[in-house]
């Protein structure tokens, strides 16, 4: 899978109209010969298969590319990008799982009733909203009108913004009431047919505490559903928040594609696509183990 995503980027890439070397050294008026030595220089001549030939060999020994643009390597930029979104996304889907899943499953088990209809009211609410909304709505509230907290996320490190708690509330709550709301309704419908199931009724009807019915049976069972999610919403965290790094000021690897885009940066964009195609693949591969631990017969 992910050497056809890197196959199918990299000609799509060199498809587009114009001319590499040009594109890359930012000036479009370029003189034929200027091009000529800058293609021979970066292995910009030769068919497209030759060069990526020479992209696969780069990339078996950890190379991503480099950055014309920027002049620095692609590795040294996901290096200081990548650890910001994983503190942002990956904070967010930590939370919003916390609070989808046993929000779900009451729900399911008080289904109909007042407080399930508000539940799914909120969640309807929420799972409309485009995420700038979530996030404008968070400033206008908690920052603007009351301002206990920053309307910017803290900058630096992603050690620096760790130690700046206040400035990740409104990012990390953006991203949170979205998620939660994803998550939440795909975990009423999987724990309502859950317990419609005959395995409940049995412990049920066993005496089985209700307690012990809804985390043995009926959260175990419900739950593989959302674990299918889950591997589906890894590679979010890389790319997923660039709305939230755009409104709250934050750079990261989301905002640093679609800068790539922009300006053509043909390397950086290829390099992230692959980084993004390889952690879909292990989100895969993880749901799938999980699968396993959670549903036995799944392992047979």
């Amino acid at each position: 899978m992910t050497l056809g995503v890197t196959m199918i980027t990299f000609a799509l890439l060199h498809a587009l109209p114009g001319n590499l070397g040009r594109d890359l050294i930012a000036n479009p008026k370029a003189t034929p010969q200027a091009i000529a030595q800058f293609d021979r220089q970066n292995g910009l001549t030769g068919s497209i298969w030759a060069q990526y030939w020479k992209f696969l060999d780069k990339l078996l020994h950890g190379n991503l590319g480099f950055s014309f643009r920027l002049d620095r390597s692609v590795d040294s930029l996901l290096a200081t990008d990548l650890p910001r979104d994983l503190v942002l996304g990956g904070i967010s889907l930590f939370l919003s799982l916390v609070i989808a899943i046993p929000m779900g499953i009451a729900q399911a088990v008080k289904r109909n009733s007042v407080a399930d209809y508000a539940g799914t009211a909120v969640s309807f609410i929420l799972y409309s909203m485009p995420q700038y909304a979530a996030a404008l709505i968070l400033i206008q509230l908690l920052s603007i009108t009351f301002k206990i907290f920053p309307s910017e996320a803290p900058g630096g490190s992603w050690l620096n913004m760790l130690e700046h708690p206040a400035g990740l509330v409104l990012p990390i709550g953006s991203l949170t009431l979205v998620s939660y709301a994803y998550f939440s309704r795909y975990m009423r419908s999987s724990a309502i047919d859950t317990l419609a199931q005959d395995y409940i009724r049995t412990a049920r009807a066993k005496g089985l505490p209700e307690r012990l019915v809804l985390l043995r049976h009926l959260l175990r069972n419900s739950v593989l559903t959302v674990v299918t999610l889950i591997g589906v919403s890894v590679p979010s965290i890389i790319t997923g928040t660039l709305i939230t790094e755009q409104v709250f000021n934050l750079p990261g690897a989301g905002l640093e594609y679609f800068n790539a885009a922009v300006n053509s940066d043909y390397e950086v964009m290829l390099g992230i696509t692959v980084l993004v195609g390889v952690v879909t693949v292990l989100g895969n591969l993880l749901a799938d183990i999980a699968y396993a631990m959670l549903d036995p017969r799944i392992r047979y």
